[in-house]
């Protein structure tokens, strides 16, 4: 099974072409260029260089996963969009899966660990996992959330969290006790290997639904003002 990649949900645009059999994603071609912005205009000529490599084209994928968030509104966007897009021109089916999952999944420590990256206005995203299976993948102990650094402490008190991964582990582990480890982004074998269930079952994906956790900074504008010509004016 030959399946693309898409992750925008950090500063990392990453395409890859992906390789799964066995059970096991073996990466053929990938790219990641850091560089939060300019999602859109990378992440295309990405995946075109990957499908270059690999000596494949479009016709012989036979699905496509994208990491989903968390992650910032519009780089979250230009991934979920060009996947969206993929697939309907292929005919393909589209698998979103939680950004912070494929990050966990490509972490070699054998412990349970916290994988977190940035949510911008000081707070991170982050989310908890348990040891990893034979498979390298990993149960999640706690939903996805977005805190402030100084109340992650507080809840991970008692965790049995050993190790951080993600973009900002190396800023934030020593405060929190724990190893800073790699991955820094999702990986395309990572992101792979969070939909591998659905792609051994080949059961139906889930909906191209965007992970925010939160409210864009933008607001809709409020109802025009009513003007009204004040009375006994000549």
């Amino acid at each position: 099974m030959l399946v693309i990649a898409l992750d925008t949900s950090t500063p990392a645009v990453t395409a890859g072409l992906v390789e799964f059999a066995n059970s096991r994603p073996q990466s053929l071609a990938e790219r990641a260029t850091v560089n939060p912005r300019a999602h859109g205009e990378l992440l295309t000529p990405q995946l075109l260089d990957v499908l270059a490599e690999s000596g494949h084209q479009l016709g012989e994928v036979d699905a496509v996963v994208v990491g989903a968030g968390p992650g910032p509104f519009t780089g979250l966007r230009v991934g979920m969009v060009t996947a969206a897009a993929l697939g309907h021109a292929a005919g393909i089916r589209v698998y979103p899966v939680s950004s912070l999952d494929a990050i966990a999944n490509r972490v070699v420590e054998d412990s349970p660990v916290l994988v977190l990256t940035d949510a911008r206005r000081r707070e991170v995203y982050w989310a908890t996992y348990d040891s990893p299976t034979e498979l390298g993948t990993r149960r999640r102990l706690t939903p996805p959330t977005v805190d402030s650094p100084r109340d992650l402490v507080t809840k991970l008190e008692g965790s049995p969290v050993a190790a951080a991964a993600g973009e900002l582990a190396a800023a934030h582990a020593p405060d929190l006790g724990l190893k800073a480890v790699d991955p820094a982004h999702p990986s395309p074998e990572g992101l792979v290997s969070a939909a591998g269930r659905e792609l051994r079952s080949g059961t139906e994906p889930h909906p191209l639904v965007p992970m925010y956790l939160r409210r864009p900074d933008a607001a809709a504008p409020g109802p025009p003002k009513t003007v009204t010509a004040e009375r006994g004016r000549t």
